[in-house]
C-alpha cells in the first residue's frame, strides 16, 4: 500500500487537459456513453471504466466547489460558482444518468458479467432507476440551493464576548471554564444569537420537508421517509429495525447518562444540573488542551496514525503536504466538519473547526478514520465501488476514533490528563447515542406528518427530549432553547435521515475497539480488509470481514454499553 500513489493524471476517457466550464463543454462525454455500440463483455467493462472515470471528474469538480464555498460563506463568487453547477449542469447530468443506467441493465451481455463484482452495483443502479422521476430534478436542485442556505445562516453566527468577535464554536470553549457565572454568561449569549435566527431556520425546515414530501409522492411513496429508505440503499434493515433501536437505546442508555448526570452534579456540588453545566470538568480541572495549533493537530494526528499503522500516518502526511486540510474555526466558515473523497485525484480533503480542543483532536481522528477509508478504496476499479453507504463510512471513522486511544500520549504527556481524555471519549459514545436515537426518531416522525404546524413539531421535539435526554439536566427558564435544540443539527437540513448510521456503526466500532483490545494486529487486519472492500459486498458482509455481527437488537447494546463501562471503570 503507497498513499502517494495518486490517480491524477491518468485519464484515458477525458483529455487530461480537459476543464468542465459549463454543460455544452462536458455534455460530449455523456453522449458518448449513452450512443456507444457495445458488442462484447470487453466493450461493456470499457464503458463501465469510462462512465466510472466521468462520475470521478464531475464529483470532484463538484467537490471543489462545495469545498471552498465552505471554508468562506461570505465569498460570493465561490457561491456563484457552486450553485451554477447545481443550477445549470447537474439537472442536466441526472436524467442522463438514469438513461446509462438503463443502458446498462438492458445490456444482453449484462448476463455475462462477472456477478460477484457487479452484484452491489447493479442492485444500487436497479434501485436509481425505480425512483427516478425527471420532475423530481428542478426539487432536488431547489433542496441543495437550500442546504447551503443553512450552511450560511449558521456559519454567520457570531457572539461579541470580551470585546472579541467570536464563532459559536470559539465561544463555546468558555463553556469547558469552571467560573460557573462566566459559563451561564456564555451559554445564554449563545442561545440568544441562536434564538434570534430560529424562526429563519425553522421556515426553512418547513419548506425543505414540503419539497421532500413532494419528491416521494412523485416517485410513489406514501412519504419521504420510506423514499429515502430506497434512495439510500437501505437493503439491509427496515424502519422497523430503527424503531427497535430507539427502545433499546431507552432502556439501556439513558438510564445511564442519568448515572453520569447525577454523579457530575454531585461533583459540581450544584443544587440542579443546568446545560452549563455539561461540558465542565466535574472535578475543577481546566479544559483539555491538547493542541495550541492547526499545525500541531495535523502533525501529532500524523504521529498517532504512524502508531496505530504506518500506513494510516502516510495517508495523512500525504494530505498534508498537498494542503487538503482546512481546519481552524474562523468567521464565515460553515459550521460541521467533513471529509471530502476526491475520486479523480485520490486523495480525500478534510473540513473541520478546530478551536484548540480535545473534541477537535476527535474530530480529527474520525475525519481521518474517513480519509484512510478513501484511501484504501483507491484501486477499486469503478468509481461507485467507492461510494459506501454510511454504515460503512461511519464504522471506518468511529473504530479509529477507539483503536486511536492507545496512542493518545502523543497528545498529552500527563497520565491524568490522557486517563480523563479517554473517560470523556467514553463517556462521549454513550451521550452520543441517545441524541442518535433523537434525532433519528423526529425525522421519522416529521416526515409522517409532513403537514404539521411549527407548534407541533415543537411539541413532538419536546416528548422525544423527555424520553432520550438526562432527566437530571434542568432546563427551567430555557424551555424556547431546548424547544429548538434540533436546528443544530445539520445533518437534518443537508443530509435528511443520515443520522441512525452513526448509532449502528457507533455499535460496530465499540465491536472493533473490543476485538483490538483482546487481539491488536488480528483485529487491525480485520479492520483494514473490511474497509478495502468499499461497496462491493453487503453491510453485513463488510461488517463480517471487520469481525463483529451488523447487529442492533437490544441485547447486543447492552453487551456493548457494559464493556465500555467496564473499560472506562479501569481508568
Amino acid at each position: 500500500m503507497d498513499a502517494h500513489q495518486q490517480a491524477n493524471n491518468n485519464r484515458n476517457f477525458i483529455p487530461t487537459s480537459f476543464t468542465l466550464s459549463n454543460w455544452e463543454s462536458v455534455a460530449p462525454f455523456y453522449e458518448d456513453l449513452i450512443s456507444r455500440n457495445i458488442t462484447t463483455v470487453a466493450e461493456l467493462e470499457k464503458w463501465l471504466i469510462d462512465r466510472s472515470e466521468l462520475d470521478a471528474f464531475v464529483s470532484e469538480n463538484v467537490g471543489w466547489k462545495y469545498i471552498k464555498m465552505n471554508i468562506d460563506t461570505t465569498n460570493e463568487e465561490l457561491s456563484k460558482d457552486f450553485h451554477y453547477f447545481i443550477n445549470e449542469i447537474e439537472p442536466k447530468i441526472a436524467p442522463i444518468n438514469n438513461e446509462l443506467n438503463k443502458k446498462f441493465v438492458a445490456s444482453p451481455l449484462l448476463s455475462q458479467i462477472d456477478e460477484n463484482t457487479y452484484k452491489i452495483y447493479l442492485r444500487a443502479i436497479k434501485k436509481e432507476m425505480e425512483i427516478f422521476r425527471e420532475e423530481n430534478v428542478p426539487i432536488q436542485t431547489k433542496l441543495m440551493e437550500n442546504s447551503q442556505k443553512y450552511g450560511a445562516i449558521v456559519g454567520s453566527m457570531t457572539i461579541n464576548f470580551n470585546n472579541k468577535s467570536l464563532t459559536l464554536q470559539q465561544a463555546s470553549n468558555f463553556l469547558k471554564e469552571n467560573d460557573r457565572a462566566l459559563r451561564q454568561e456564555v451559554y445564554l449569549t449563545i442561545s440568544k444569537r441562536k434564538i434570534s435566527d430560529k424562526d429563519k431556520l425553522n421556515d426553512l425546515f418547513s419548506e425543505m420537508i414540503t419539497l421532500r414530501h413532494k419528491i416521494a409522492q412523485n416517485a410513489g411513496f406514501e412519504n419521504y421517509r420510506d423514499y429515502m429508505f430506497a434512495e439510500l440503499g437501505r437493503f439491509d434493515y427496515t424502519a422497523k429495525d430503527c424503531f427497535e433501536f430507539h427502545e433499546s437505546i431507552a432502556k439501556e442508555v439513558v438510564p445511564v447518562i442519568n448515572e453520569f448526570d447525577s454523579e457530575r452534579k454531585n461533583l459540581l456540588g450544584v443544587e440542579t444540573l443546568k446545560p452549563w453545566d455539561k461540558m465542565v470538568d466535574p472535578n475543577g480541572e481546566q479544559p483539555l488542551k491538547p493542541i495550541a495549533s492547526e499545525e500541531e493537530l495535523i502533525d501529532k494526528t500524523i504521529a498517532c496514525f504512524n502508531k496505530i499503522h504506518p500506513y494510516f500516518g502516510e495517508c495523512m502526511k500525504t494530505m498534508k503536504e498537498i494542503k487538503h486540510l482546512d481546519l481552524s474555526s474562523k468567521v464565515g466558515k460553515a459550521p460541521g466538519g467533513f471529509n471530502y473523497p476526491l475520486y479523480e485525484t485520490g486523495v480525500p480533503f478534510i473540513f473541520m473547526n478546530s478551536v484548540g480542543s480535545q473534541r477537535d483532536v476527535v474530530t480529527m481522528i474520525h475525519e481521518g478514520g474517513h480519509a484512510v477509508h478513501s484511501f484504501l478504496t483507491n484501486d477499486l476499479s469503478l468509481t461507485a465501488f467507492k461510494e459506501f453507504p454510511s454504515e460503512v463510512a461511519e464504522l471506518a471513522s468511529m473504530s479509529m476514533e477507539l483503536i486511536s486511544m492507545d496512542y493518545w500520549d502523543v497528545f498529552y504527556d500527563n497520565e491524568t490528563e490522557l486517563k480523563r481524555a479517554k473517560k470523556e471519549q467514553l463517556q462521549g459514545i454513550l451521550n452520543t447515542l441517545p441524541w442518535v436515537a433523537t434525532i433519528d426518531k423526529f425525522q421519522h416522525l416529521v416526515y409522517e406528518r409532513p403537514d404539521h404546524s411549527h407548534k407541533e413539531r415543537e411539541q413532538l421535539w419536546n416528548i422525544l427530549m423527555d424520553n432520550f435526554s438526562s432527566n437530571v439536566v434542568d432546563w427551567s427558564d430555557y424551555e424556547e432553547e431546548r424547544s429548538y435544540y434540533w436546528q443544530k443539527q445539520l445533518h437534518l437540513f443537508e443530509v435528511p435521515f443520515y443520522y441512525i448510521e452513526y448509532g449502528i456503526a457507533q455499535l460496530g466500532a465499540i465491536a472493533v475497539w473490543r476485538n483490538y483490545k483482546q487481539h491488536p494486529e488480528k483485529a487491525l487486519s480485520q479492520y483494514i480488509e473490511a474497509l478495502k472492500l468499499g461497496y462491493t459486498k453487503p453491510i453485513s458482509e463488510i461488517y463480517a470481514t471487520a469481525g463483529i455481527a451488523f447487529d442492533f437488537s437490544q441485547d447486543y447494546i447492552k453487551e456493548l454499553v457494559d464493556f465500555v463501562q467496564l473499560e472506562m471503570n479501569k481508568l
